[in-house]
């Protein structure tokens, strides 16, 4: 699984009281039978590593992210969302607004705003600036407050975009739901035959994935003509749409850059990746314990396989052979596996862009051969440098003209 961003919630899989997460080259843990959270460096994994900070929740940890660009840590305890401050370990803030215990948290991309699902149906919109900005005796209020799920919500998920991307809500009311963050409006909602356990969004956000308690996983498309609000997901007619090969419920899913590529994790114990295109199953993987959680941007070409991977698996007496895979099994919890670092986005919108688009391209396995995107990329790099010289050269036109004195 590969990650652009310096930090990658692991996602609570249903049922399980464990949680982690991966914020800037640190993991945040929260193992069961135990609500506290260790933190370890990511490439260290001995036992003899030291405690660096251990932050105490007053009860089970029972959803976990952080925020994209590495500042802060959001926890849901029961019906309350807990943020801290990732530097210095500080208690930011703790809102109360659902009625019932949290499921998924989830931040925007840029960090601005994050989203929280609960047991009570409810699916809240934070701005993290007004959350932090809130005299301590006051509760903040959410900026937008989605009740149209009749049955616990179930998952979230965010598309690119900050305050003007959409979010998906997952409901064991059979629905999965498209949302405008900006606006709180209610763009799609699709009807399934089945419960609605996890949900995620192509980088291009053409087309929604949910995965079902039945195993299966839907694609709907999100550009489908006429457009609908109100949607039924009909199997027996689409079922060029429907990946089918687990055997339990579905609990986490993530597409690759590309869209060519789509990890799921079940309660079956295994994890698959599966082709798109063909909705066939190129691998299964097996796994001890029935919670397995999977998150990230997973990479699907060996151009781009330089990159973090994280596979993760909770269970009873888990234990991941070390000549089998990079990483170790640690305190029999989970598994990690560790290549190469790929640098996270840096820089100003321009570095950002490019690093995404590279990314994005250097992950394409449909394109051609090694040799035909590596010409490709030098031709996008050229028109990139032509362009960064054109720009120059108007500015320097601007300011001549701005800064010539008057006659």
């Amino acid at each position: 699984l590969v990650s652009p961003f310096p930090a990658v919630p692991l996602r609570e899989a249903a049922g399980s009281s464990s949680s982690c997460l991966w914020v800037s080259g640190v993991v945040f843990l929260s193992p069961s039978r135990d609500p506290a959270w260790t933190e370890r460096p990511l490439c260290s994994f001995c036992p003899q590593d030291q405690l660096q900070q251990k932050i105490i929740c007053p009860g089970p940890v029972t959803c976990l992210t952080a925020s994209p660009n590495g500042l802060y840590i959001l926890a849901g305890v029961a019906e309350s969302i807990y943020l801290w401050e990732v530097s210095n370990g500080n208690l930011l803030a703790i809102l109360n607004r659902h009625y019932q215990d949290l499921t998924c948290l989830c931040f925007t991309d840029d960090s601005s705003h994050f989203l929280s699902g609960a047991k009570d149906c409810l699916a809240l919109v934070w701005n993290l600036y007004s959350v932090l900005q809130a005299e301590p005796s006051q509760i903040p209020d959410p900026r937008h407050v989605w009740s149209r799920h009749s049955l616990p919500i179930t998952d979230l998920c965010c598309g690119f975009g900050g305050p003007l991307a959409r979010a998906a809500t997952a409901s064991l009311d059979q629905t999965a739901k498209l949302w405008e963050v900006s606006s709180g409006e209610l763009l799609l909602s699709v009807l399934f035959d089945v419960g609605i356990m996890a949900v995620t969004l192509d980088l291009s956000e053409y087309h929604m994935f949910c995965g079902g308690m039945d195993g299966s996983i839907f694609q709907v498309d999100l550009c489908a003509w006429p457009v609908q609000r109100d949607r039924t997901f009909q199997t027996e007619r689409e079922n060029g749409k429907v990946f089918k090969g687990h055997r339990n419920q579905v609990t986490c899913l993530s597409v690759s850059t590309d869209g060519s590529l789509l990890l799921s994790g079940s309660h079956d114990e295994t994890v698959r990746l599966w082709d798109i295109q063909s909705k066939q199953c190129l691998k299964t993987m097996n796994h001890k314990g029935r919670h397995v959680l999977i998150s990230g941007i997973l990479s699907s070409s060996a151009a781009s396989a330089a990159a973090v991977s994280l596979l993760l698996s909770f269970g009873a007496g888990l234990g991941l052979a070390a000549e089998q895979h990079l990483g170790r099994a640690f305190g029999g919890a989970f598994g990690l596996l560790v290549g190469s670092s790929l640098r996270p986005f840096e820089g100003r919108a321009l570095s950002r862009c490019l690093t995404l688009f590279c990314v994005f391209f250097l992950s394409q396995n449909l394109v051609g051969d090694q040799e035909h995107l590596t010409i490709q990329v030098s031709e996008l790099e050229e028109e990139v440098s032509t362009l960064r010289k054109i720009n120059k050269n108007l500015f320097d036109f601007s300011a001549r003209i701005i800064t010539k004195p008057a006659k």
